[in-house]
């Protein structure tokens, strides 16, 4: 068996600029019946607009994994360090002036 998991293994590279990241607060979430669109967006107080700084396009099942993925991970985060505040329960304005309504 353990051969077997030798040859499943999957070699994946980052480049140093994907390695850096991109910073959001918004993801704005869309779908249609074959895909899911998530628009990801830094909103910064006081500026009328904002872009979208990535886009993600999953078919619907790689979108259930993805969620099944953010679950396991904010779960095992909050075992560690403590309850994410919901942002529903912040009592700040949080209205930079962009879409309402999404994660």
């Amino acid at each position: 068996m353990a051969a077997n998991n030798i040859e499943n293994q999957l070699n994946i590279e980052i480049s140093e600029e994907v390695a850096e990241g991109t910073y959001a607060n918004l993801a704005i979430i869309t779908h249609s019946h074959a895909e899911f669109v998530i628009d990801f967006v830094n909103v910064m107080p006081g500026t009328p607009k904002s872009k979208v700084k990535n886009r993600i396009i999953l078919t619907p099942f790689h979108a259930k994994r993805f969620m099944k993925a953010m679950i396991d991970n904010v779960k095992k985060f909050e075992s560690a360090n403590g309850t994410i505040q919901d942002m529903e329960s912040v009592e700040i304005p949080f209205n930079f002036g962009g879409p309402t309504g999404q994660a």
